[in-house]
């Protein structure tokens, strides 16, 4: 069984998460991420950190918010 505060936290960290991808996503076709990919091949480390941390957030959200996580264990 997991708590309602359990299970809002998980909502506010999904959404959170898919915030993040949505930025991190925007932030892939600007000219800085451009001109990054043009000269090394992959996008700026802000870029990344945004995505793959967005994918994170999102996943430990919906993974609390389903109960796969902090269940109490009786």
């Amino acid at each position: 069984m997991v708590s309602a505060t359990g299970r809002i936290l998980g909502v506010v960290f999904l959404i959170a998460g898919v915030i993040l991808i949505v930025v991190g996503a925007n932030a892939s076709r600007s000219l800085a991420d451009s001109f990054s990919t043009i000269f090394t091949g992959g996008l700026t480390q802000r870029t990344t950190w945004y995505i793959f941390g967005g994918i994170a957030l999102a996943a430990f959200g919906l993974l609390l918010t389903i109960g796969v996580i902090g269940r109490s264990r009786h």
